[in-house]
């Protein structure tokens, strides 16, 4: 039985009308960008958010890892050879941060809150107890040393009660001494004249159970590029270490959040306290974490580059002027004037002398870069690593003949690891939002295929039509018997 016309010119017009919507769609962008803007409004810091709960107490089990370099050949050092080191680690610490003392204000516009942080040691994931043993440089004593070289009778008199004490330019202590802190000898001795002098030293003393102050964030309510921004530290919206306005500026989030909707093309901005800045990052790569979609990003060479390559970094100088080569960060000015220098691990990306001057420094991508890895649609993080290095400016100082005849060398202390992968729960929830995600970005791509189908169908029906029926005559046989 022949097929009435209209049936066919009907789905010629769906075909049609099918794909002109699907074409129409996909050219507008009409179903990513309402996706877009439903995240936009649900990733906000208000209770009962999702992204609220997430940034006030990470899910996701975040280490910090500690290694130190030990120091082989202290007597050499003192008579001018390049320091030889070894690397100890990891010593292993899981961190918890949750956000204390949170308080909403501005009709929702901005909350503040301290970043307590408590490190618990995880003897399992570490090379050794925190009671291993490590020679490194005497900070304490270089720090003074460094403070009094211009005060002949005050040196000579410290110098000369060091000699008594035994107390060189190196010294051992335990990982958790190095760490969490000891009562050093010099700065007791020192407190009987300045009461107000803490004689008790750590690289992260007063860091475990504790906060570096209270910030003022933005929520992300007026404007999504906003979410988690820090707004002010401790009552302060720009810092007052650094010799210039740009760099003094306190930019971007704490590094532990990020708004959604990234692009590749956007820069990411961190304040940082433990390098008493701000920073950026850039796009690198595609990843992939757990199924789930992200784009990686880092510190470009830029943002540690000396002064010829990045004229921008001018006012880290300090004093003005007093630039130490690309990739270190001289942070004496916010460390109580302790000639504490910060680089990447191993001097990764720092100039090729700073890496000759320690044997033992070999720095590698993989292994010393920091890096976040971001889904671009939540701006949740899958996976980041924050590698920092602290090291030690040593030189010859003539008053203090504990500093023998040391070259002048940036020394290596310890470098750590930063890292956090996303959790098993988080990264489940984020699959079904990646899910949802293709399946709504494809819906034009979907009619336009049901569009070229009909369309198919609709040739062939004409085709069909276009058929003339045969006569009796035609379908006798052409022979008969």
């Amino acid at each position: 039985m022949p097929l009435k016309p209209w049936c066919a010119y009907c789905v010629g017009a769906s075909s049609l009308l099918t794909l002109i919507i699907g074409i129409s769609l996909a050219l507008s962008n009409v179903f990513p960008g309402f996706l877009q803007s439903r995240v936009k409004t649900e990733v906000v810091l208000k209770n009962g958010t999702e992204a609220f709960e997430a940034w006030a107490d990470p899910p996701a089990p975040i280490y910090m890892q500690f290694y130190f370099f030990n120091l082989t050949n202290p007597g050499e050092v003192l008579d001018g050879e390049r320091p030889a080191v070894v690397e100890y680690g990891p010593y292993t610490y899981r961190e918890y941060r949750p956000m204390e003392e949170v308080v909403f204000q501005e009709n929702g516009t901005r909350v503040s809150a301290v970043n307590r942080k408590t490190y618990i040691f995880q003897r399992d994931m570490s090379r050794g107890p925190e009671s291993d043993l490590i020679r490194t440089i005497n900070i304490p004593a270089m720090t003074v040393m460094e403070r009094f070289k211009d005060n002949a009778v005050l040196a000579n008199l410290i110098s000369a009660y060091m000699r008594s004490a035994g107390i060189g330019l190196f010294s051992t202590h335990t990982v958790g001494e190095l760490l969490w802190g000891y009562e050093d000898g010099l700065l007791k001795a020192l407190k009987v004249f300045q009461p107000e002098l803490d004689d008790v030293f750590g690289l992260f003393y007063k860091s475990n159970a504790s906060n570096d102050g209270e910030y003022m964030f933005f929520t992300g309510q007026q404007n999504y590029k906003d979410f988690a921004r820090v707004d002010t530290w401790n009552g302060k919206s720009s810092l007052d270490w650094w010799t210039s306005d740009e760099c003094n500026r306190i930019n971007g989030t704490n590094g532990a959040s990020f708004h959604p909707v990234i692009t590749k093309n956007e820069v990411l901005y961190m304040f940082s306290s433990d390098l008493c800045r701000s920073l950026y990052a850039v796009y690198t790569d595609d990843v992939a974490v757990k199924g789930i979609p992200g784009y990686r990003f880092s510190p470009p060479f830029e943002v540690f580059a000396n002064l010829t390559l990045n004229p921008a970094n001018a006012g880290f100088c300090v004093p003005a002027g007093n630039c130490l080569g690309s990739g270190l960060l001289n942070v004496s000015a916010c460390k109580q004037g302790a000639p504490i220098i910060m680089s990447s691990p191993h001097f990764y990306q720092a100039d090729e002398k700073f890496v000759q001057d320690v044997f033992g420094m070999r720095p590698k991508k993989d292994d010393h870069q920091t890096a976040i890895d971001i889904n671009p649609l939540t701006g949740f993080i899958l996976q980041a690593a924050k590698r920092l290095q602290i090291n030690v400016y040593v030189k010859k100082i003539p008053d203090f003949s504990e500093t023998g005849n040391v070259r002048t060398v940036v020394f290596p202390v310890v470098h750590l690891n930063e890292s956090v992968v996303i959790d098993d729960a988080s990264a489940k929830k984020l699959q079904l939002i990646v899910v949802e995600k293709n399946v709504v970005e494809n819906i034009p791509f979907m009619l336009i295929g049901v569009g070229i189908l009909l369309g198919g169908i609709f040739m062939f029906l004409m085709c069909r039509q276009n058929v003339p029926e045969s006569t009796v005559a035609e379908r006798q046989p052409l022979l008969s018997s």
